[in-house]
């Protein structure tokens, strides 16, 4: 149990020291994280269709 009761303290004291993001700035990386995975998605959509077509057009004749 003593150590249980160790690590919630340990874990406090390391907690006190964090450096938390503003609302702002947890706003904006939010939104940046948004826009790289759609672009991200986008992206690797647009190979996959291109890949697709080329599949098509050339092996499956």
């Amino acid at each position: 149990m003593s150590k249980i009761g160790t690590y919630i303290t340990e874990t406090r004291g390391e907690l006190k020291r964090v450096t938390w993001p503003t609302k702002r700035q947890a706003l904006a990386y939010t939104v940046t994280v948004i826009l790289i995975s759609v672009f991200v998605a986008l992206f690797l959509g647009l190979f996959d269709y291109i890949f697709t077509l080329g599949l098509q057009k050339f092996v499956l004749r």
